[in-house]
């Protein structure tokens, strides 16, 4: 028996403990917002949040992250209520219509999140460094105009640490 957390939720799976998460999400828990496209952890359609960083899911067993707070696309706009809500990274998405076919939006978006949240004022060569992921439809000048989107909007918001009210 396997115990993971997923969005919050503790979930019993009773899988082997080699099985790569995206199977276990996916096939055993009907978490069909990450996506298989790969299988070598090359493109990144899998990519995952584990404890707040992005994981290619396809390559990853659940025994390496068993004891680690996974978060999915469907998990990822979950408010404090658990109600949803859309993130800055979904918003500049469709404000900036980022997807073609959208089938690797849920992991570039998590790897985008990923990255944010760790800075949220990256460069350039840190954003190409960091978000990795393969978009086969070729929408990456709209994904840049995106992520610049939130980067800009996340600078123009007042810092009410230091007692900023602008």
């Amino acid at each position: 028996m396997i115990e993971l957390t997923i969005n919050g939720n503790t979930r019993q799976l009773d899988i082997e403990p080699e099985m790569p998460l995206l199977w276990a999400l996916r096939n055993e828990l009907g978490l069909t917002g990450t996506k298989f496209g790969c299988g070598i952890a090359a493109c990144g359609a899998c990519t995952v949040h584990v404890d707040g960083q992005p994981v290619r899911s396809c390559v990853t067993p659940v025994s390496a992250v068993q004891n680690g707070q996974i978060t999915t696309i469907e998990g990822l706009a979950q408010n404090a209520a658990g109600s949803a809500a859309r993130t800055a990274v979904q918003q500049a998405w469709i404000e900036h219509q980022v997807p073609q076919c959208g089938y690797c939006q849920s992991g570039m978006i998590m790897a985008v999140s990923a990255l944010l949240a760790a800075n949220p004022n990256p460069d350039d060569a840190t954003i190409e460094r960091s978000v990795s992921n393969v978009c086969r439809c070729g929408t990456y000048p709209r994904i840049s105009k995106a992520i610049r989107g939130v980067i800009a909007d996340h600078a123009a918001q007042p810092d009410t640490t230091r007692g900023d009210t602008v």
